[in-house]
């Protein structure tokens, strides 16, 4: 039926693996949430975000993305400039478009941050449009 959504079924279990180089913008000094040289905790999620949204983005259909609406990260060891960070990204679970992976960045065999991150899957074009239906409503843009 016209308007209806694809179900949509991920495999619970799908595993994916990034690389990121440790940048001077990624320091914790750089962004003002420390004074030291080391990788930012802000920016250690955001590699977790970024390699779970391309971890299901090829399953997904034509014209729908995640979002990311929830993360529940430790922050463990410190990752230093230049160095290069590996994230591991592992689906746990669907709840309807909800989706839950174990997160973990690690530097060699030491792992320096690890939790849970929620995505939720959405139709871009209709997200679009309540974006710009929002900032209609607000007076103050």
């Amino acid at each position: 039926m016209a308007g209806e959504e694809p179900y949509i079924n991920l495999p619970v279990g799908i595993s994916c693996n990034d690389e990121y180089v440790v940048q001077r913008e990624y320091l914790a000094s750089s962004v003002a949430t420390g004074a030291v040289d080391v990788l930012a905790t802000p920016y250690m999620i955001m590699f977790m975000e970024v390699t779970a949204s391309k971890c299901v983005e090829k399953l997904l259909p034509e014209g729908f993305i995640t979002v990311g609406i929830g993360v529940n990260i430790r922050h463990k060891n410190p990752a230093p400039y230049g160095t290069k960070v590996g994230v591991r990204v592992e689906l746990l679970e669907q709840k309807g478009r909800v989706l839950v992976f174990r997160v973990i960045a690690s530097l060699g065999g030491i792992v320096i941050g690890e939790g849970t991150h929620e995505r939720y899957i959405i139709e871009k074009k209709r997200f679009e449009e309540k974006v710009l239906r929002m900032l209609k409503s607000v007076k103050n843009v």
